[in-house]
């Protein structure tokens, strides 16, 4: 997969300083507006959308409009920068993640919305329980994350069996983080966990909250994926490190960046899917034709190296599990 996604860069090279603008200039193309949680540049989320597009058909201000806003990470920050899309009445605002799909959701009733890799549609308010009739105008691709947290918490307890004190590093501001934390609630009992919560609301928080873990006499960590956590990945991966505390994560891009174990929906690959739902829209489909997708497949991920580096043991049950393995 590391192969696949580095081929996608290299596909996309060529449209990323269009993508660092404010806007596209629409003129007579098609307008698809993109509320992106991250910053500027080149990144895996943008390469992913933009061969998504060409995929289907579309070429970046060739025959359709995109017009990027980006958050920094800021979750107060994207409402208004939903409204700004808005205002620019394209045909579809795609919404990556859960604050940036329920920003759009407030900013219009009418523009057609699809959301990327949501934990829990339904628990955040963006669905009914029917995924195959959306209502209003809002479809999209669910990642399931909020409903994996029981699981996630057993591949930790296979690799640190004594464990009985979990650390949970999560965004308090971040909506997928606070549903992920309410199901580790409901896990962790049955299987003898006792979470600690530590907060981070910006990166200035990162080496407090892992001083936190070491205070708390934490034995294993989940770290939750998010739009604060996910583009500081590598500082987070290599804090774990540091404390020598083994971790699962919410996302595998963590485990590329050195980290012990992910569990989860492939989001780039969601990224990239949106696009087609981008297609039929722009063809004349509304939102509520398009069932929601939800995972076709959940990948288990594991980097020996890291392993190896804090003296843990991956159980071959465990590796015969693994979707892919790092090693």
């Amino acid at each position: 997969m590391l192969g696949r996604r580095e081929f996608l860069s290299g596909i996309v090279a060529a449209l990323s300083a269009p993508r660092a603008t404010a806007a596209q200039p629409a003129g007579g193309l098609p307008r698809v507006g993109f509320l992106f949680y991250g910053s500027p540049g080149a990144s895996p989320e943008l390469n992913a959308f933009a061969k998504g597009l060409t995929d289907v058909g579309y070429i970046e201000a060739q025959n359709v409009a995109v017009d990027y806003r980006f958050a920094d990470g800021r979750a107060e920050r994207l409402l208004e920068l939903a409204r700004q899309l808005v205002a620019l009445k394209p045909s579809v605002i795609v919404a990556p993640g859960t604050p940036a799909a329920m920003a759009a959701k407030q900013a219009t009733a009418t523009i057609p919305i699809v959301f990327v890799g949501v934990a829990d549609a339904v628990g955040s308010g963006l669905a009914a329980a029917d995924f195959g009739r959306p209502t209003a105008n809002i479809t999209g691709l669910t990642s399931n994350s909020a409903q994996l947290g029981g699981k996630r918490l057993e591949f930790l307890k296979a690799v640190v069996p004594k464990a009985t004190r979990i650390a949970v590093l999560y965004n308090p501001g971040d909506n997928s983080n606070v549903l992920a934390s309410k199901q580790l609630d409901r896990s962790a009992p049955a299987l003898g966990l006792t979470l600690q919560r530590v907060e981070v609301r910006t990166p200035a928080d990162f080496e407090s909250a892992f001083a936190a873990m070491t205070r708390g006499k934490a034995q294993a960590l989940f770290g939750a994926a998010g739009l604060l956590t996910t583009p500081h990945r590598q500082t987070l991966v290599n804090l774990a490190a540091k404390t020598r505390i083994p971790a699962i994560w919410g996302e595998d891009q963590f485990v590329e960046a050195g980290g012990l174990m992910s569990y989860a929906a492939d989001f780039y690959d969601q990224i990239r899917r949106s696009a087609t739902y981008v297609d039929k829209i722009l063809k004349g489909s509304k939102p509520s034709d398009l069932p929601i997708e939800q995972p076709a497949k959940l990948e288990l991920v594991i980097n020996l190296r890291t392993a190896k580096a804090l003296g843990v043991t991956i159980p071959e049950s465990l590796l015969l599990q693994a979707d892919r393995v790092i090693d």
